[in-house]
Formats: C-alpha cells, sequence, structure tokens
C-alpha cells in the first residue's frame, strides 16, 4: 500500500464510519436485545460487531497475524443501545490511529487470514470497509424490524424520501 492508498483508505473509512455512526444513532433505545430470529444476534450485538471489527482487523494486520479469540483491550460490549455510538467512536479512533502507524512494509506483507494469505493493505480494504458495509447493511435492516427509523446512506431513506417530496 502506498502513502496515497493509506490516504485514500483512510478516507474512504472515515465516510464509511461517519455513516455507521448515523444507523447507531438510530437505533430504537429499548431494542438491544431485539432479534430478528432467536439464533441471530442481537440488535445490540450486531451493532458492536461493527466496533469488533475495527478492533481486530487493524490489530491482526499491525500483528501480521490474527487470533480472535485473543481480547483486543477496550472492546468490551456496552450493554445499552445508549452507549453503541460513544463506543464504537472510541474504537474507531484507536483503530485509526493503529492503521496511521502502520509503514508500507506492514501494509504490503502477506498475512495468513481466513485460510489465505492475503495483502494487509487487501485486508484492510474488504474487512474494514466491505465486510462492514455488510453487516450495517443487517444492522439498518435489524433497526427497521425493531421499530426504528434507519437513516438513508447511499441514497435517502422512505422516511427521507417522502419528506423530500413533501417539500418539493
Amino acid at each position: 500500500m502506498s502513502t496515497n492508498e493509506k490516504d485514500q483508505f483512510l478516507a474512504v473509512w472515515q465516510n464509511e464510519a461517519a455513516s455507521t455512526l448515523k444507523v447507531l444513532h438510530s437505533l430504537p433505545v429499548g431494542q438491544y436485545d431485539f432479534r430478528p430470529a432467536k439464533e441471530s444476534r442481537s440488535l445490540g450485538e450486531m451493532a458492536w460487531h461493527l466496533a469488533e471489527i475495527d478492533g481486530y482487523i487493524p490489530m491482526g494486520v499491525i500483528q501480521k497475524k490474527f487470533d480472535f479469540s485473543s481480547k483486543v483491550p477496550g472492546l468490551e460490549r456496552p450493554r445499552t443501545v445508549a452507549e453503541l455510538a460513544s463506543g464504537y467512536s472510541r474504537v474507531h479512533a484507536d483503530a485509526v490511529a493503529n492503521v496511521l502507524g502502520m509503514d508500507d512494509a506492514n501494509l504490503n506483507a502477506m498475512i495468513p487470514f481466513m485460510g489465505r494469505d492475503m495483502r494487509g493493505a487487501d485486508i484492510l480494504w474488504v474487512y474494514v470497509i466491505q465486510h462492514a458495509i455488510h453487516h450495517r447493511a443487517q444492522l439498518v435492516l435489524m433497526c427497521r424490524m425493531a421499530g426504528g427509523t434507519p437513516p438513508g446512506l447511499y441514497g435517502p431513506s422512505r422516511e427521507e424520501m417522502a419528506a423530500m417530496k413533501a417539500n418539493a
């Protein structure tokens, strides 16, 4: 990863983190334990998984190995909806500092990950950005199913579109 690629990654990540915070702030306060199915993660667990991605993936790239059974300091899951956004912000800020400290050798290193070797930078792009988008989309749907009104992220939500039409 060149310095330019690292800067591009950080810019994309910051935009995605801002979207994640919008979703976290939209979660219905009393629905932390809501599950769309009994074997699914709860709303609170899915929300916190987004922080776990930010905590674990950059750390694994720094260490050039992934051990998801070990605990990353500061990743204890909050137990209320009200604490999720601030907790995510804290974890995200620490993760950004970790990426800022990475050098090209670290980012270009081939690292064993999920049964194959991947370049550290590619792990960041795929798992910090794309994997998080996947789970954030699940959280948006869970928010709506739990009675919340999620924000539009890549376009307006139905509520935002209705408001735009009403104001036109």
